[in-house]
C-alpha cells in the first residue's frame, strides 16, 4: 500500500503548497497518495488546483485528492500534518492582546503565552483535539505533526486526552540559532553540536560544542552574543525585536533560540526590557505581509501559474516523514514531545521542546537533563500554568481558568480576573464555554 498523507488546513496556501512542494520533491515518498483537506472550499479548492498543475507539468507519480469531508480525508492515513487556525486569524488576535491590556496585563504579544493566549488556546485546543478524536478512531496508528499555535497547550492537551496517538509538534525558531550562531562565532553551523530546549517559543541554547575540536561554545557566545545582538538590532531595526533575547544571554548566561515577542510572552516582566516598538513593527509587518502574499496565491493560480508556487518549503515535516518510513536515524534539532525524563528538573507530565532522534519507530527525544538554573525556575512558573490552562480546556471549566490567570504572572492584577473572564468568553460565546 503506498504511504499516504493527509494536509489539514491545506487552504492556508503558504502551508499546504508548501508542505506539497516538500513532499513531490521527496523519491522516499514517490507514489503517495496526498489528500488535502479543509474548511474553506474556496482556498481548498486554490490548493488542490495549483498542487494538481505542479503534478501535471512534471509529470510526478503521486496520487492527489482533496475533501471537505475530514472524516473521508483521514481513512487510511499514515501521517497527517496539520496547520489549522481559527479565524479571522488576526481579528481575534487583535482581541488577544488589547483586552488583556485593558485589565493591567502586562503580556507583550497575546499569541502563545498570557492572558490572551490562554483565550487563543481556549478556541483553537478544542478544534485540534477533534481533529484528534477522528484520527483516535479512524487511523489510530498513524503520526500527527502540528503545526498550530500555541504549541504546547495543544501537544499538551492531547497528550492528556489522548496518550496513546503518536503527536509530534513542530516549531521553525530554532533557525534563529541557525542564522546568528554562525556570525557570532564564525564557525559553519554544521560544525556545532546544540542541545537546545525548554518549552516551545521559551526555549534556549544549553550546550554548544565544535565537532572537529570539541570545544566548548558557550564561553564565546557569553562573551560575542551580547555585542553581537546589540549591533544587530542597531543595524536592522525593523526586524523582529532582540532586546529581551540579549538581556536573558547577559545576565541568565544562555542565548535564547527565539525573539522577544515570543520569549517575553512567558515572563511577567518581560514588557518592561522588550523593544515594544520592535516588536509593534514585526506584528504590522507580518500582518500586512501574510495578506499580501494571499492575495499574491490566489492571483498566481487564476492566471494558471498555480505549479509556480508549489514549491518545497523548509519546515520539518516531511524530512521527518521520510527518516521514518527509511529508518534513516537522523537528529532533529527541535521538536515538541512529552517530557519523559528528557528535561529532567521540568515535570513528566508536560511537553517539551528538545532535540530528537528519528527512525523507523518513530520520533524520540534526546534527553537534556538538568535544565540549568535559574532558567529553570522561569520555566516551571508557565509550566504550571500550561496545567491549569489545559485543565480549564478539557474540564471546560472556569475554576481552572480562574487559577491559570492567579498563577499567571503576566495577570498582575488578580482582582480583576472575573470581570475579564466575563468580556473575553462573552465575546468569544462561539468557540468558547467555561461552566
Amino acid at each position: 500500500m503506498p504511504t499516504k498523507i493527509v494536509v489539514v488546513g491545506a487552504g492556508s496556501l503558504q502551508f499546504g503548497l508548501g508542505t506539497c512542494g516538500s513532499i513531490f520533491n521527496s523519491s522516499i515518498l514517490e507514489g503517495s497518495s496526498i489528500t488535502l483537506h479543509d474548511i474553506n472550499a474556496e482556498n481548498l479548492e486554490y490548493a488542490r488546483a495549483a498542487c494538481q498543475a505542479k503534478l501535471d507539468q512534471d509529470n510526478l507519480n503521486f496520487s492527489l485528492e482533496s475533501t471537505l469531508n475530514r472524516k473521508e480525508a483521514l481513512k487510511g492515513a499514515n501521517f497527517v500534518v496539520s496547520a489549522i487556525e481559527v479565524g479571522p486569524r488576526f481579528y481575534w488576535w487583535e482581541i488577544d492582546k488589547k483586552i488583556p491590556w485593558k485589565y493591567g496585563s502586562t503580556q507583550v504579544f497575546g499569541e502563545n503565552g498570557g492572558p490572551g493566549g490562554m483565550f487563543h488556546a481556549l478556541r483553537i485546543v478544542p478544534q485540534v483535539l477533534d481533529i484528534c478524536e477522528d484520527i483516535n478512531h479512524i487511523c489510530p496508528n498513524a503520526v500527527f505533526i502540528n503545526y498550530s499555535n500555541p504549541m504546547s497547550r495543544i501537544c499538551l492537551s492531547i497528550k492528556r486526552k489522548y496518550p496513546n496517538l503518536k503527536t509530534i509538534g513542530l516549531c521553525h525558531e530554532i533557525a534563529f540559532a541557525e542564522h546568528h550562531l554562525p556570525k557570532i562565532l564564525k564557525i559553519p553551523f554544521e560544525n556545532m553540536e546544540l542541545w537546545s530546549g525548554g518549552l516551545n517559543h521559551f526555549g534556549s541554547v544549553i550546550e554548544a560544542n565544535n565537532r572537529e575540536t570539541n570545544e566548548d561554545l558557550l564561553p564565546q557566545i557569553r562573551e560575542k552574543g551580547v555585542t553581537y545582538l546589540k549591533r544587530w538590532q542597531r543595524i536592522f531595526p525593523f526586524s523582529s525585536a532582540v532586546k529581551l533575547t540579549t538581556y536573558i544571554l547577559k545576565y541568565f548566561g544562555y542565548m535564547p533560540y527565539t525573539t522577544d515577542s515570543h520569549y517575553g510572552e512567558y515572563i511577567g516582566w518581560a514588557r518592561d526590557v522588550v523593544n515594544k516598538i520592535g516588536i509593534k513593527r514585526f506584528y504590522t509587518f507580518y500582518k500586512l505581509f501574510t495578506g499580501l502574499i494571499g492575495k499574491r496565491i490566489r492571483h498566481k493560480i487564476r492566471n494558471d501559474k498555480g505549479n509556480q508556487l508549489v514549491k518545497p518549503d523548509h519546515e520539518r515535516a516531511i524530512p521527518i516523514i521520510e527518516g521514518i518510513l527509511s529508518d534513516d536515524n537522523h537528529h532533529e534539532l527541535s521538536v515538541n514531545l512529552p517530557n519523559k525524563g528528557i528535561i529532567s528538573n521540568l515535570p513528566e507530565d508536560l511537553v517539551v521542546e528538545c532535540p530528537a532522534t528519528v527512525n523507523k519507530s518513530g520520533v524520540h527525544g534526546n534527553v537534556l537533563g538538568v535544565y540549568p538554573e535559574p532558567l529553570v525556575n522561569i520555566l516551571k512558573i508557565e509550566s504550571t500554568v500550561q496545567d491549569l490552562v489545559v485543565n480549564a480546556i478539557i474540564h471546560k471549566s472556569r475554576d481552572f481558568a480562574v487559577q491559570a490567570l492567579q498563577a499567571d504572572p503576566n495577570f498582575p492584577r488578580k482582582h480583576f480576573i472575573n470581570e475579564f473572564l466575563d468580556e473575553m468568553v462573552e465575546i468569544q460565546k462561539e468557540w468558547i464555554s467555561l461552566e
